[in-house]
This record gives C-alpha cells, structure tokens and sequence, in this order.
C-alpha cells in the first residue's frame, strides 16, 4: 500500500491525479510548431508531499552505483558513436536542413533515425530508471560544423523527451559558455553564463543534454553524483539532514524569469517521494530530488523583506552537507570536444569544476556546451511527480508568458 501525503496548506493546488496534458489546439502553432508550450516552474502539489516516515531508510536496485566501480569501467556508462550511426545522423540532419524546417519543431517525425531509434528507446529507459547517465562519444562537430551539429544533436535528443524552455528568452536549444557575467550576483545571474564552480545541483527538466563544442584552458569538468547512494548514507549518518531536506520549507528563487500574476520565488521541497502509480499502487514510489543552492542561496533579498523565512542553521547545515555527500560520491568525468552527456534529473545530481578560458590572442574559442532540457511526461515512461504538470508533455522549464522558443546556434 502507497504510503500516506501530508498536507501543508499554503497555497491552492489542482485537482491530484488529472492530467492537464496540451492539445495542439491549446498553442499557436506558429509561435510554438511542435505544438506544445513549456509548461514553466511550478510550486508542487502541497497535499501530495509525503512526512520523512514514509520514506525508505535504504534505496537498492539499479539506480543505486558506485562512482569507484564506474571510474574503472567506463565502457558501462560510455557509447562511441558507430560510423553507421554517424552516418544516420548525418542524412537526418542534411535532409531536415533541406526541407527548410524551423528548428524549434524539430521532432522524430520529421528527424528519423530508423536504426538508432531502437537503441535510443534502450538509453532513455536507461536514463530513467537505471543508473541516470551516459556519455557518447565520437560526434563530429569540427567536420560538421556549428549548424549541421546543432541539429543533429537536437534531433537525436529528440528521441529522449521534448525539448522545452530553458529561460526566460525561451531557449530551447541553449548554450553554456562565459559571458563574462558577475557570477557573484546570484540573485540576477544564471551561473551556466559564467565560468565559476556549479554545485551539485539538478536542471528544470527530466533530462539534461550537453554537447561539447570547445573546451576551456583549464577546468570545466563534470561531476555527477547519485541521489540514491547520497540518500544512503544522509539516512544512515545524518537522518536529521535527510529529514529536513524532504519538508516544503525551502525557498527557490526564480531570478526574475516570472510569468505576470506568479510569485518571484517556490516553496517546495528539496526531496520528494513519487505519487502512487494510478495503475498498480503496489509499485514503489521512488525518491526524487529537486535542487540547486544558487537558487536556494540567492532568496536573502526577500527574507530580508520579510516576505519569506531566512535560511535556519539547520538548513544552512543540511545544504552544506548535501553537496560535501554528492563529493564523496562523485564520478568525475571529462567532456571533450564532440561529446554528449545526458544526465537524468530525478536520481543524479550534476556539477562543474570552475574553469578559464584561453585568452584571445590565442585565436582559439572559448568553453561552448550546447544543452538541451528534455521533458518525460509521466504517461510516457517519466517520473510521477507531484506536480499539476505531470503529464504535461512540456512539463517543468522556464516559460515567461507566451515567450516563443528560440533556438540560436551561440549564446545570446
């Protein structure tokens, strides 16, 4: 039997268990071509966030891993791409590209890949519910270019889930580079525009891709850490850090990125347990994790207002503890040029080392990721989430009101 929410009533939520999944009809098809608008940041479902009893005091099964084991047998969580799957992406891309297609509809049907599709629908599930991560390796983005790369890249991730807004400028394709951005004024600026250290941390989507098409001098590394593994050893050394981190009482900051009539900020919790399966409630409800500490470190502006409570020294305790946890389980990896990484966001926390660019009279570009947020609806295979978004083929993203998405081939 399902274990029972608890309520926290603070504000209203709709109606547990209905879809609110769009209808073509529902869009602009000419402002949105795929037919489905990012569905943006939500506060959860308050009546379905569960009390710190009905979770699990230890998680096994295949989305629990060692980054020891991993580190010395990559060849379990790396693909190198087959000159046949090259091969396919190519034809896929050239032929899209051709057909004079915008690159903000871009989708299965009209970017097949009939061989790979198969082995894709093995990676997703893999992704999901399995050890959370790939690495591929081998994508040609110095033969290709900027252009062809970014198709082909989008395409495939296409295969995953549906590509939805990844800010406020409705970015569907977006890019991670320096901008030479103070990253120091948190509150304003997105860290991914800067080149200082990412925390561990999760995206606002499903699954996160990123393509790597220059690295920096120095730095720029990728760490990622699994939440289950942390849950662990949060329950076996430090339950009082593992309870608190599943209460609603943390405050997200939205950084401006708000639709008119929202709020500038979610209360919400940092660990959540998945909502029955409507099918079969003996399935068990997995535990999920939301998180980024910029966004968490950033509210003191409205605390200050005292329009939220500030950061009690149990929580200040708890996220320094979350992130020295996903350090002392980290896999370290790499990404060189002509690599994509797909990381799921519900069981794998992600980070960046802080890196230096080369300087510009060498001549050589600076540090430039393409990152695709991908959304995995519930009815689809993805995570039950206690979201009224859940089966929303959009769900989560940034959406700013009826901001178009764009896909710009650099940073804007």
């Amino acid at each position: 039997m399902a274990p029972t929410a608890v309520e926290h009533p603070v504000q209203p939520t709709s109606n547990p268990g209905t879809s609110t999944k769009q209808s073509t009809s529902s869009v602009d098809l000419f402002v949105f071509p795929d037919g489905f608008k990012t569905s943006g940041q939500h506060p959860p479902l308050y009546d379905q966030i569960y009390p710190y009893s009905a979770f699990p005091k230890s998680i096994s099964g295949p989305t629990v891993w060692e980054a020891d084991e991993y580190a010395s047998h990559p060849e379990q969580w790396t693909h190198v791409f087959s000159p046949e799957e090259i091969q396919e992406l190519s034809t896929a891309a050239d032929n899209f590209i051709s057909e004079g297609h915008p690159l903000t509809g871009i989708n299965p049907s009209n970017f097949p890949l009939p061989t790979m599709s198969a082995t894709l629908k093995s990676i997703r599930n893999e992704l999901l519910n399995g050890k959370g991560f790939i690495l591929y390796k081998g994508f040609p983005v110095d033969e290709w270019g900027i252009h062809k790369s970014g198709v082909a890249y989008f395409g495939l991730g296409t295969y995953i889930g549906y590509p939805v807004s990844q800010n406020g400028k409705g970015h569907i394709l977006g890019h991670v580079k320096d901008l030479g951005e103070d990253s120091k004024q948190i509150d304003k600026v997105r860290i991914y525009r800067t080149n200082a250290r990412q925390f561990f941390h999760a995206d606002d989507g499903d699954v996160v891709g990123l393509l790597c098409l220059a690295r920096a001098e120095s730095g720029g590394e990728s760490d990622v850490a699994c939440v289950h593994k942390v849950w662990n050893i949060l329950q076996a050394e430090y339950p009082d850090v593992a309870e608190i981190l599943t209460k609603p009482i943390w405050y997200f900051d939205r950084k401006g990125e708000v639709s008119k009539g929202e709020e500038p900020y979610i209360r919400t919790s940092v660990i959540y347990l998945e909502t029955p399966d409507p099918s079969d409630p003996t399935v068990p409800q997995r535990v999920y994790c939301k998180w980024d500490p910029y966004y968490v470190r950033s509210t003191t502006r409205f605390s200050d207002a005292g329009l939220i409570p500030p950061l009690s020294i149990e929580q200040v305790h708890a996220l320094e503890t979350l992130e020295n946890v996903c350090s002392r389980v980290k896999l370290h990896m790499i990404l060189s040029v002509g690599d994509i990484q797909f990381v799921s966001n519900s069981h794998i926390l992600h980070a960046r080392t802080a890196y230096r660019d080369f300087a510009p009279h060498t001549g050589k570009p600076r540090r430039h990721l393409m990152r695709l947020w991908l959304s995995t609806p519930q009815d689809e295979g993805g995570w039950r989430l206690p979201f009224h978004d859940a089966f929303e083929r959009k769900r989560g993203g940034i959406q700013v009101d009826d901001t178009p998405p764009v896909a710009r081939l650099d940073a804007d």
